[in-house]
């Protein structure tokens, strides 16, 4: 699974675990929604590790628990797995 869409699913799992909305967690994260809506729709492929950290905060979660989930046992970045595509 590539990384962002680890990620991507990561956030989603956390909102209905909080019972939020995309746009609540954005708002308590103090991050635009259209930041988080392109990377959730695929528009971009990337967060910072600050916003992360920001919609963490506003999950009432530490960073390094997001990455506790199995989702990230065997994930690959994008340019990784094109670049094996090529060869």
């Amino acid at each position: 699974m590539l990384l962002c869409t680890a990620v991507r699913q990561r956030i989603i799992n956390i909102a209905k675990e909080k019972n939020i909305t995309l746009h609540k967690l954005a708002l308590s994260s103090g991050i635009p929604y259209s930041t988080l809506s392109s990377f959730m729709n695929g528009k971009s492929n990337s967060l910072t590790l600050t916003t992360l950290l920001h919609l963490c905060e506003g999950a009432n979660m530490e960073l390094e628990d997001f990455f506790k989930d199995s989702l990230f046992k065997e994930v690959e970045a994008e340019d990784v797995k094109a670049s094996l595509a090529d060869k």
